[in-house]
């Protein structure tokens, strides 16, 4: 499979939580997609690029479930949860937002922030894999839930499917973050029956930066609209404002193009490997490090070591990519890493 992707030089690239490996693909689509219909057309170049966008959409519905529909470009998960919180009307009495101390913290940002437009913030402590912190805390004041489906610092998975249940038992919109997830894990949107979904391309999914994205299937009415928000983006009429049917709504104005061109080769390739065979792939490289059992994580290794500053300096001069959160070591492992990879980490834990 590594041919399949543009490997860097040097030793064992295990930044996927960050930053996936662009494919090979991509320059050439790249240029067929996004700068001949600018060459080739122009003054034309809209209709082709808005169908490249559809394409980019198209794509994530194929990978994640649910209809191609629901589905709106955002430049990153920051942006999309505000989207989300800005068209939802809150009810008396019920406007808080909770979400895990382990969240990223970008969107801990946005729930502050939020609170400008009558929200309220909640920090869930303990461990977000236990479904019984998340039912304690979803009381008759919450609105919303955020529950991350991997945890960026630990790889920690929270029970998705059984937060959105307890959610909708008790009236209280759900959003999943997949930003971890997609691409390594397994996911069904319908299944899953959350409200909402936001994630990026950037990491597993291999899609380069700025093509982020929500899901959301409901009649919700953003403040942040622009022209490509409307109805019919082309009417003209300033008098006029009426809602997209879809989740197009979400969009905003003018929209960027290039970043969503460029994430659909991304798509498309993790999809004909299969996500399913990309989990396998990693956990069959993780064991050759760690054997325990690897259920209730995504698909970057965690590792605290006894010794940071040796462990680090003698990953750094083995050649590997890799980062660092405090006093744990990410390492994560995709299908262009192979079983030496794996044996070269291995050999510098400490």
């Amino acid at each position: 499979m590594i041919e399949l992707f543009e490997m860097p030089p040097g030793g064992p690239y295990l930044l996927s939580h960050s930053a996936g490996l662009l494919p090979s693909a991509a320059r050439n689509e790249f240029e067929a997609h996004f700068f001949t219909p600018w060459a080739a057309k122009p003054g034309e170049s809209w209709p082709l690029w808005l169908s490249a966008i559809d394409d980019f959409r198209t794509a994530l519905a194929s990978l994640l479930g649910g209809r191609m529909e629901d589905y709106c470009p955002e430049p990153n998960v920051s942006a999309a949860l505000f989207a989300l919180l800005s068209g939802l009307t809150l009810e008396k009495g019920r406007n808080a937002i909770v979400m895990s101390a382990h969240a990223f913290p970008s969107l801990g940002f946005v729930a502050q922030q939020a609170e400008r437009l009558g929200f309220r913030f909640e920090i869930l402590e303990g461990d977000p894999a236990d479904i019984a912190i998340w039912e304690a805390a979803l009381k008759t004041d919450v609105a919303v839930v955020l529950a991350m489906h991997v945890h960026s610092n630990t790889s920690i998975v929270s029970p998705v499917t059984e937060i959105a249940a307890l959610a909708r038992a008790r009236g209280i919109f759900s959003i999943i973050d997949i930003a971890q997830s997609a691409g390594i894990l397994p996911i069904n949107v319908t299944a899953w029956q959350a409200d909402a979904l936001i994630g990026s391309c950037l990491k597993w999914l291999c899609g380069g930066p700025g093509a982020g994205f929500l899901w959301c299937p409901h009649d919700l009415k953003p403040l942040n609209v622009g022209w490509f928000s409307h109805e019919a983006p082309f009417e003209f009429d300033i008098r006029n404002f009426r809602y997209a049917p879809n989740a197009r709504r979400f969009w905003g104005g003018t929209p960027s193009v290039a970043p969503y061109v460029l994430a659909t080769t991304g798509i498309r390739t993790i999809s004909d490997i299969s996500v399913e065979a990309i989990l396998k792939h990693n956990h069959a490289l993780i064991a050759r490090i760690d054997p325990s059992d690897r259920s209730g994580k995504g698909g970057t290794l965690c590792h605290k070591p006894a010794d940071m500053e040796k462990t680090m300096a003698a990953l750094t001069a083995a050649g590997c990519r890799f980062d660092r959160r405090g006093d744990t070591l990410r390492l994560s492992f995709h299908i262009y890493n192979t079983e030496q990879d794996a044996d070269i980490v291995a050999g510098c834990l400490l």
